[in-house]
């Protein structure tokens, strides 16, 4: 019996639901030729899979050895990290993965990991495994109808360690970041490299690792070596989704070059201060990838409004570029200056868009007109105007698009939007008709505990709706200059007393509309904004 398996660590929510060991995981990939199995592991749920259901990897609970570690350190070889400041986190435990890589080469020995003790083919363990605990001897053959366990003839062929968290603030300490998982993949593979050693006759088959990269100046040249190691290697790196901050052009380009264009599926570049003139080098190499989905430039500081010819030349281009995905379906351009100009950017996609993030960008009446009249608003799941002044001649645009967008939104952010309660109440009848959104982000407007209650109670018709990130009610500031600037809102100090009395009576009237379910927060470092792939 031949066959090709997967092994899927995926990120999950707890700690102690996977081992840390990502960097032997990586190891025992490369030296798994034949004593492997598979496992699906996905926040902590382990079912057994019929072999023959199409795509499907075989669930961790097949799989024979002992049970994993609730924590185990990093191994020496990967500790570390690949810069200073991630030092600290390339030691922490815990992975979301379901098999440490100790297990792999166990594959044979006939246990099931997550019951320690119960022999594979065992009624318990089949029991265990969904299957008929009466029945006598190891499962059948899938060719019969039944169940298997790993044999020395099935070979792994893919390890899958995307979907690991970023560093934040609400991250378990006892879980691996990506940039844990981006360091000891990357040592893994240069140490496979260098110090593997192959028996004549007993070249293994590659493995495909799927992972997330994360990369800034510090790591950059760790990174580029490992996905060169990777290229004629055992462990061969998939890079699903690339995150690269604060990384300068030519560098960005040099990975680019190196990544598999049938992976990519997000390409987010942060903090490179590119421009115009930077983000028409990098397009083209973007390009590419026609399978890409995300695309997210924040801060590129690309400002569209340029008299230079140069500049009006590195637009067109960027748009010409721009023209040749066929897949994308979220493009965000925060803080890029695109005042008049949105109609050309947009018009030059060949799909509409499902996310569309704007924030900072300088955008006039005729942008929010335009994009209510195109295609991409009747598609939108995710829109971030964060930043634009929605206040004044923006406004009735702004409430167009919302009418167009009602039908599909789930995730509204307003940040710093300017939108007092005048403004807030006009808007209420069009935004409550967005009747699948989940999320409203609303803070560092000044509105007062009059239009948060009026909210509140409008909104009561929005079964869907789960957060709304409010600001700071301007009754509970002293001496607020009118119209307050967002920059007051944000740095101000607030009446400790008076805020205390204003959450009361919204949790209040939370409780009393059936509605306690609903968070109202004010918290914006709260990780409560959705990834466009979560939607």
């Amino acid at each position: 019996m031949g066959g090709d398996y997967v092994i899927a660590a995926r990120g999950g929510a707890g700690r102690g639901a996977a081992d840390g060991e990502a960097g032997r995981m990586a190891v025992a990939a490369a030296a798994a030729v034949g004593p492997v199995a598979s496992c699906l592991a996905q926040r902590d749920a382990h079912t057994c899979v019929p072999e023959h259901t199409a795509g499907a990897p075989v669930p961790a609970s097949c799989l024979p050895g002992p049970a994993p570690a609730a924590s185990r350190a990093l191994p020496p070889a990967v500790q570390g990290g690949l810069h200073g400041q991630e030092d600290c986190c390339a030691s922490r435990a815990g992975a979301h993965m379901a098999l440490p890589a100790a297990q792999l080469p166990a594959a044979v020995a006939g246990m099931c990991p997550l019951q320690p003790g119960l022999a594979a083919g065992t009624p318990q363990h089949r029991e265990h495994a969904g299957c008929d605990p009466g029945a006598d001897g190891p499962a059948p053959h899938p060719r019969d109808g039944g169940w298997y366990t790993a044999s020395l003839q099935h070979a792994l062929r893919v390890l899958d360690m995307t979907g690991l968290l970023d560093d934040g603030v609400e991250q378990d300490p006892g879980t691996m970041s990506m940039w844990d998982c981006t360091a000891a993949v990357a040592r893994t593979c240069i140490a496979q490299q260098q110090g593997g050693t192959v028996e004549p006759g007993q070249a293994p088959l590659p493995v495909e690792v799927r992972v997330d990269l994360r990369v800034n100046r510090a790591s950059y040249a760790f990174l580029r070596e490992a996905l060169r190691s990777s290229v004629g290697s055992p462990l061969r790196l998939c890079c699903r989704d690339l995150r690269a901050e604060d990384l300068p052009m030519r560098n960005t380009v040099a990975l680019l070059q190196l990544l598999d264009a049938g992976c990519l599926r997000r390409v987010d570049l942060r903090f490179n201060n590119l421009g115009l003139r930077g983000l028409s080098v990098i397009i083209p190499h973007v390009a590419r990838f026609q399978h890409l989905a995300s695309l997210r430039l924040h801060y590129v500081h690309g400002d569209s409004r340029q008299p230079s010819v140069d500049g009006e030349d590195n637009f067109r281009y960027f748009l010409a570029q721009m023209g040749r995905f066929t897949c994308l379906r979220e493009l965000s351009m925060g803080s890029s200056l695109l005042s008049g100009r949105l109609d050309q950017l947009l018009s030059t996609l060949q799909s509409p868009l499902e996310s569309l993030e704007l924030a900072f960008c300088a955008l006039l009446p005729e942008d929010l007109r335009f994009l209510a009249q195109s295609p991409h608003a009747v598609h939108l799941k995710k829109l971030d105007l964060s930043g634009n002044d929605l206040s004044g001649n923006q406004l009735e645009p702004f409430q167009g698009l919302l009418q167009a967008a009602a039908a599909t939104l789930l995730h509204l952010e307003l940040t710093e939007c300017q939108l007092a309660d005048t403004q807030l109440l006009s808007t209420l009848p069009v935004l409550t008709r967005c009747a699948s959104l989940r999320y409203l982000g609303l803070y560092g407007n000044p509105l007062s505990m009059a239009g948060l209650k009026e909210l509140l109670r409008d909104s009561v018709v929005q079964a869907e709706l789960r957060t709304v990130v409010h600001p700071f009610p301007v009754d509970c500031y002293e001496g607020l200059p009118w119209p307050p600037p967002a920059s007051v809102l944000l740095e101000a100090s607030i009446n400790e007393e008076k805020f205390a009395r204003v959450e009361a009576e919204l949790h209040q009237l939370l409780l009393a509309s059936g509605r306690a379910h609903v968070l109202w927060t004010t918290d914006i470092y709260g990780r409560l904004a959705a990834d466009y792939f979560s939607l």
